[in-house]
């Protein structure tokens, strides 16, 4: 996505204080309005000029803006935050382009209309979250860190951090949002705050796998046991259960526990499954008797030819 340089397009500088900003956009305004202009690419100019200022006018923009232009000054590409084309229901009837659109939210550029400059809605805020897979299971509160921009007594605008705590719905899963209402960028004049949507992920793991709400689990078993059957104790996110692992049981066969996966918001819908996905660990030959145990097994099955599979 192309980014916009709208201190260029008000001829100003990024050090241009609020009152230069406005001049700049009220000189450039009367130049080019379409009902007095006589240039020939006015609209389009008053157009960029208005969204300019919209974006600079506001400190609250001004500071997101600035944030994302010195990403872009160290060489990365500007790209829109997760969802931001579906943040907002309904279509804009304005021209606002859609790197104004992907930084401040489609509910920002539909909220005025190019004759009402007296308020605006707050832009949408998107961040991710990282939550345990144990959260999804049960729910939780997870205390949220996002930095926001603060003006202080001299009108200058710095970022500080903010602390939001937030409930976590049992059931939910990665890639899922939750909208907290009024907790984005603050309004402009008499208009409301916009919205902050959290993109729920789930922190890496060493013992579990996500597929939708089935959870995958890897669980080692001693090669008496897939060999003879056992009773083992499994850990699942929701806690410890009795599995019956067959006997001749083979690395890579699934146990299926069924219900045991991410339960649904919805109690008409069913939870996911867990699968419960067996490999064989190998005690180490790292004692006497180990290693006499080993020669008794190869003794014992001296006839069992474990690449077989390969010959020919």
């Amino acid at each position: 996505m192309e980014f916009k340089d709208y201190y260029a397009t008000l001829g100003i500088t990024g050090t241009a204080t609020p009152a230069e900003v406005k001049r700049a956009y009220r000189k450039l305004a009367r130049k080019y309005h379409p009902d007095v202009s006589k240039e020939r690419d006015a609209e389009a100019r008053f157009k960029e000029i208005t969204e300019a200022n919209e974006a600079l006018g506001d400190a609250e923009r001004r500071a997101a803006y600035d944030e994302a232009a010195a990403r872009h000054k160290s060489g990365r590409e500007f790209s829109p935050p997760p969802g931001w084309d579906s943040a907002a229901a309904g279509a804009s009837d304005l021209s606002h382009s859609d790197f104004f659109e992907a930084l401040f939210g489609r509910q920002a550029a539909s909220a005025r209309g190019p004759r009402d400059r007296g308020s605006m809605a707050g832009g949408d805020h998107h961040a991710k979250v990282q939550i345990e897979l144990q959260d999804a299971y049960r729910g939780a509160r997870r205390s949220v860190s996002m930095r926001v921009p603060q003006i202080d007594s001299q009108g200058q605008v710095s970022m500080h951090t903010r602390q939001l705590d937030v409930n976590i719905p049992k059931g939910i899963r990665t890639g899922q949002h939750l909208r907290l209402a009024g907790q984005g960028g603050a309004g402009f004049g008499d208009g409301p705050a916009g919205d902050l949507y959290l993109e729920i992920e789930f922190a890496p793991n060493a013992h579990f796998r996500v597929d939708g709400r089935d959870v995958y689990l890897d669980l080692p078993v001693a090669p008496w046991e897939a060999a003879l059957g056992a009773e083992v104790a499994a850990h699942t996110p929701d806690g410890t259960v009795q599995l019956t692992v067959p006997s001749g049981s083979a690395p890579g066969l699934k146990l299926r526990l069924r219900g045991k996966g991410i339960p649904n918001a919805s109690a008409s819908a069913p939870p996911g499954d867990l699968y419960a996905v067996l490999s064989v660990a190998l005690p180490k030959a790292d004692t006497a008797a180990g290693q006499e145990a080993y020669r008794a097994l190869a003794k014992a099955f001296a006839e069992f030819q474990p690449r077989r599979t390969l010959e020919g």
